[in-house]
């Protein structure tokens, strides 16, 4: 009876191996048929000229670079961190001379007042009214230079055009011109005439870059470029690649990028355990569950998938998340950081398979 048993668990095991286990040339048939679905080649056609347009004066940052043209394909906000001299401004400056439009830069400090970025009402004799005198906000890439060095009142004026993409003065509504991007920049080190940026602005950033010192043998090629440049940077020789059409057009097709529904379900239980962690003061909020999806899709569309995968999603968590989560001050005593907190949320939560 036993033999008997034994023998027809085999023939089960053995029996229509195709039926269960699909053979690895059929899994393959399947996602060449599922890459199909949209064509992404012009869309990676052009990071990739992206890429080489900005390689022309910066040398390696290809974490800070890729995901500020993630930024550009998602339409969010981000907020570049460094020392001076890592190449934070010229790397905005040379990302928005590859678009074919406009560009408007700010220079914070600690005397901006809210008038000087969104314009005021200045009166006209001749007309016998106010006119608005538009701002320097009124551009498709703004590049926000040293943003924590402006007090409260100034960075509340950032608040409505960064989430609404529109300001009111005066009561009258005035929409920005699409697409409207802000980069900003800031140096963690120096803390003397700065202000701590407040938290519901921050949370209006999509990434938090971090940027670091360069390795040897890019700072080796960076003094070699310069002696070869001797030491003059002509952003005219960068061509334009994208225009406001193409730019659209792009983020409309990261829209259709498919993700199942685990995945959906993954990014919420990273999100809602940053709620429960006892390591942390300050969870994330929806906000950061919608930009941890949306940064997903185009890493998935310019590395020429329609789909999303959990690798994707583990690869744009941090940047999202890091601005958004504050220790509790505890850890903080213990020079814990926000960075090891994601890391172990990650370790800890099951991948969708």
């Amino acid at each position: 009876m036993e033999e008997q048993d034994i023998s027809s668990s085999e023939n089960l095991e053995n029996s229509n191996p195709n039926t269960d286990t699909p053979s690895n040339e059929a899994n393959e048939r399947a996602v060449e048929d599922f890459k199909s679905r949209i064509d992404l080649k012009p869309l990676q056609d052009s990071v990739e000229q992206i890429k080489q347009e900005i390689a022309k004066f910066i040398v390696g940052q290809n974490e800070m670079i890729e995901l500020l043209i993630i930024s550009i394909l998602t339409n969010g906000h981000s907020l570049i961190e460094g020392v001076p001299g890592v190449a934070k401004t010229v790397t905005a400056k040379l990302l928005a001379k590859t678009m074919d439009v406009d560009f408007s830069r700010i220079q914070f400090t600690p005397d901006l007042m809210p008038s000087d970025i969104l314009g005021t009402s200045i009166f006209n004799v001749k007309t016998n009214e106010f006119e608005y005198k538009r701002g320097p906000i009124f551009s498709n890439i703004i590049l926000i230079d040293e943003i924590n060095r402006a007090p409260a009142k100034t960075q509340a004026a950032l608040f409505e055009v960064m989430a609404e993409r529109q300001i009111t003065m005066d009561g009258t509504r005035y929409d920005m011109e699409l697409p409207f991007l802000v980069f900003a920049t800031q140096n963690p080190i120096e803390q003397e005439g700065t202000y701590r940026l407040p938290e519901a602005q921050l949370d209006r950033f999509l990434f938090k870059i971090e940027v670091d010192y360069p390795s040897l043998e890019d700072e080796v090629q960076i003094l070699v470029d310069n002696h070869h440049r001797q030491d003059t940077m002509d952003f005219n020789t960068i061509a334009p690649v994208l225009s406001s059409d193409a730019i659209k057009k792009y983020q409309d097709l990261i829209k259709q990028i498919v993700v199942e529904d685990n995945l959906l379900n993954y990014i919420a239980s990273i999100v809602n355990n940053t709620r429960n962690n006892a390591n942390l003061y300050l969870g994330a909020s929806p906000r950061a569950s919608i930009a941890i999806l949306n940064a997903a899709k185009a890493n998935a569309a310019i590395n020429g998938r329609d789909f999303v995968t959990p690798d994707d999603i583990k690869r744009c968590t941090k940047a999202v998340l890091k601005h958004r989560l504050v220790l509790t001050p505890e850890r903080e005593m213990e020079a814990f950081t926000v960075d090891k907190v994601v890391d172990q949320i990650l370790e800890t939560i099951e991948i969708p398979r």
